[in-house]
């Protein structure tokens, strides 16, 4: 948690420096803390070192998509109760379907807003606080 109390731990993966540093502006402005990562494998690290409270997470990245990242951090019993919320340049329904396959929680299309962004941090950090209890 940050330190006014009310923050979560959220993590972003996504290969898109872009994306990276929007997500980290945008949440950072809501009182969170934010982690980066670049694909699947930096991310696994990340979410075995820090235990973020939420991950966002990319469809399509390289060496591992983002698929497997969210299935890999689902089968882990630490962390299968982490909201996953995947984005992807495409609002396909195929997309959805095969994210929510693999665990993942909702989905985001990019570009995403600020509002959007938040919005799914207090959805899910909401959940995640009552499954902690």
């Amino acid at each position: 948690m940050s330190t006014n109390g009310s923050g979560y731990k959220v993590l972003v993966i996504d290969d898109s420096n872009t994306i990276r540093r929007s997500a980290e502006i945008f949440l950072k402005q809501g009182g969170h803390e934010v982690l980066l990562a670049e694909d699947g494998f930096d991310a696994l690290s990340k979410v075995n070192d820090h235990r973020p409270h939420l991950i966002f997470c990319d469809i399509l990245m390289p060496r591992l998509d983002g698929y497997q990242t969210c299935a890999i951090i689902k089968r882990n019993v630490d962390f299968s109760n982490v909201p996953v919320v995947m984005l992807s340049s495409k609002d396909g329904v195929f997309d959805k379907a095969r994210g929510r396959m693999v665990g993942s929680q909702d989905y985001l299309t990019k570009p995403f807003t600020k509002d959007q962004l938040l919005q799914a941090v207090q959805q899910f950090g909401i959940v995640q606080q009552k499954e902690v209890q």
